[in-house]
């Protein structure tokens, strides 16, 4: 949860390892701004106001349009194969496939932003990615997304560029508008709702 103390010496016994590599973990969540480091107070997971969950999101959407853009025309089918294979984690809805799901869109996302050739743009979604998700666990849109991501596939494989553009956009769009009400509807009270 947002603002809970992280127990080094729990965190190495649940890994089975020593407190140091966990230290090392750690400092990389925080270098990802998912952990908060207090001097002299531990570590702690990241709070997020409203505000920067909504920046987040909207940088997403700036980061995935330009990713599908760039990817529509340069497209492999062996990408489009491995876009069609994340299908096979949307198949049920108990928690672990949902899992599954989420491991699943983070790599569809990933590979269209690889297939678009910037490396830079590849790695800034990735990480993206792994900071939303807390949040986008909350919305289970699977059977909706797995549509969307059917979309994209279709105009990516025709390289065209406006229909994978308006598919990504209208997906981006309606998980923001989940994550946003759900975040609202189940953390509101928690929330400086104009930070």
């Amino acid at each position: 949860m947002p603002g809970e103390r992280l127990d080094l010496e729990a965190l190495s016994a649940h890994y089975g390892t020593s407190i140091t590599p966990v230290r090392d973990a750690l400092q990389m969540l925080s270098n990802e701004g998912l952990v908060t480091i207090k001097p002299r107070s531990g570590y702690f997971v990241t709070r997020v106001t409203l505000k920067q969950l909504r920046d987040m999101l909207e940088m997403r959407k700036i980061l995935e349009l330009a990713a599908v853009e760039r990817a529509a025309q340069k497209i492999t089918n062996e990408i489009i194969e491995q876009l069609e294979s994340v299908h096979d984690g949307y198949i049920g809805e108990d928690d672990e496939s949902y899992d599954r799901y989420m491991n699943e869109n983070r790599r569809f996302h990933c590979l269209i932003a690889q297939a678009s050739g910037n490396q830079e743009l590849a790695e800034a979604l990735g990480r993206l990615h792994d900071r939303l998700v807390r949040f986008m666990v909350m919305c289970r849109a699977g059977s909706t997304l797995e549509t969307r991501h059917a979309i994209v596939i279709d105009a990516l494989r025709k390289k065209d560029i406006e229909a994978a553009r308006q598919a990504m956009c209208i997906e981006v769009d309606e998980t923001t508008e989940l994550v946003l009400q759900r975040v609202i509807q189940e953390e509101g009270g928690s929330w400086h709702l104009g930070s």
